[in-house]
C-alpha cells in the first residue's frame, strides 16, 4: 500500500500538528522600561554546548520587533496554574501585563511570577521560515524552581491539558 501525495490544506495541517502535545511559554523582553511579551508554544532546545534554545514567531508579530531591537529575551515556562497568563499574552491589542507580577532577570528581561522555570537569552540567530521567523537564543542565565509537585502547562488538540499522575496508566 502506498500513500499518495496531496496538496496540504491549512486546516488539515493545523489539525495534524494539534496532535503533538507542547508546553506553553511566554517570551518577554523590556523595551525602554516597558515589558512586552507573547504566548508561544513553538519553543524547543537546540544545543547544550553552547546552550541554545529556539522559538518561532509570526513574521507579522507586533511584539517581536521590540524583542529583536533589545537583542535579548526571557522564556517563561508556564506552570499548569497559569492558563490565564497564557490566554492574556495570546491576545492582541490589550494590556497583556495587567495584573501580572514580574521581576527583572539578570539580562533585564521580565520574569513572570509563578512560572515553572525561566531562561534568560541573547538573540544568537534569526531565520525566515514561511510566515514565521525562527529565533535562536543563547541562554545566559536560568532558574529552575525546585517544585516537584508543579505541573507544566500543556496544549494538545486545541486545548490545555495536564499530565496524568505518575503511575496512572
Amino acid at each position: 500500500m502506498s500513500l499518495s501525495s496531496t496538496a496540504i490544506e491549512p486546516l488539515s495541517f493545523r489539525e495534524a500538528l494539534g496532535h503533538y502535545a507542547s508546553g506553553i511559554t511566554v517570551i518577554t523582553s523590556l523595551i525602554d522600561g516597558n515589558p512586552i511579551g507573547f504566548t508561544c508554544q513553538s519553543f524547543y532546545s537546540v544545543s547544550i554546548s553552547p546552550p541554545l534554545v529556539s522559538f518561532s514567531v509570526m513574521s507579522s508579530s507586533a511584539s517581536y520587533p521590540g524583542i529583536r531591537s533589545a537583542g535579548r529575551f526571557a522564556v517563561n515556562i508556564l506552570s499548569g496554574e497559569q492558563v490565564g497568563v497564557s490566554n492574556q499574552f495570546a491576545r492582541k491589542g490589550t494590556d497583556k501585563w495587567q495584573g501580572v507580577d514580574w521581576q527583572v532577570s539578570p539580562l533585564g528581561n521580565p520574569v513572570i511570577a509563578g512560572s515553572l522555570h525561566w531562561l534568560d537569552c541573547e538573540i544568537h540567530a534569526e531565520h525566515p521560515a514561511g510566515d514565521h521567523l525562527i529565533v535562536v537564543g543563547e541562554v545566559k542565565a536560568l532558574n529552575v524552581h525546585n517544585a516537584v509537585a508543579t505541573q507544566p502547562l500543556l496544549y494538545f488538540k486545541g486545548q490545555y491539558c495536564n499530565l496524568a499522575a505518575p503511575g496512572v496508566a
